[in-house]
Parts: C-alpha cells; sequence; structure tokens
C-alpha cells in the first residue's frame, strides 16, 4: 500500500507591519485635514501691525471680524451690520459690560471700520478694542 505525505497545514499568521503603515497613513491624513479645516472657520484676515499692541483677555468678549469685499462676522458667523447690535445683545451674559474685539484686515476701508464702531458706540457697546499684531 502506499501512502501519501499530507502537506502539513499552515497556520495564519498576521502581519503587523502594512498593519502600522495603515494607521500611520490614517494618522498623517486626519492631521492634514484638521490644519487645513481650522483656518476655514473665519475670514482670513491680515492685522495691522503697532508697536504699542498689548495681550488682552477679557473675561466675557465678542469678536467682531471686517474682511474685504463688506464681508463681516461676529464670532465665526457671517452678519449684516443691521443685524450686529443684536447679536452682541445675545453674547452679553445676564447684562454684563461686554467687551468687544474688532479684527480688521490690512486693505479694509477705514469707512467701513468706522461704520461698524460708529454702529456699536450708537448701542451702547462702551469697551471697543482693535486688534493689531505686533511687528
Amino acid at each position: 500500500m502506499r501512502s501519501w505525505d499530507e502537506p502539513k497545514k499552515r497556520k495564519a499568521r498576521v502581519e503587523i507591519i502594512p498593519m502600522i503603515d495603515v494607521m500611520m497613513f490614517l494618522l498623517v491624513f486626519f492631521v492634514l485635514i484638521s490644519l487645513n479645516v481650522i483656518p476655514a472657520l473665519g475670514l482670513k484676515t491680515h492685522l495691522p501691525t503697532a508697536s504699542s499692541s498689548q495681550d488682552l483677555k477679557p473675561q466675557n468678549k465678542a469678536v467682531i471680524t471686517i474682511g474685504l469685499n463688506d464681508a463681516l462676522q461676529v464670532d465665526g458667523v457671517d452678519t449684516k451690520i443691521s443685524e450686529l447690535p443684536a447679536r452682541l445683545n445675545l453674547a452679553r451674559k445676564n447684562g454684563e459690560k461686554l467687551n468687544v474685539i474688532v479684527n480688521s484686515d490690512r486693505g479694509v476701508e477705514v469707512q467701513r471700520l468706522v461704520e461698524v464702531m460708529d454702529t456699536l458706540k450708537q448701542n451702547g457697546f462702551e469697551s471697543i478694542s482693535i486688534a493689531t499684531r505686533k511687528p
């Protein structure tokens, strides 16, 4: 009688190197995507420089961003200048003083900046700061 050797059954192996490669690829992908998404949340502005800039860290604040082409945002939300006082009144907490920071692009006309500040003053917002960067 003849006998044949049965082929040896090979156990399955889990290769870890390709799995690490895939995980590293996913990590890099998500980091790059998150870095590109964060600046897209608001208007991109180039702040003017001032040698007397100070760090301002108020507790109750609202940031108004004035961009080119009549773009206006309050804390990252597109707003018309007529809706500005109502949106800022919503940001006030229990009638507390609201510190308004105006973040204006370097190329915005002075008239547009004056319109926004005039609207704020007429509606009772007294604490207004203009954001700048140090040279």
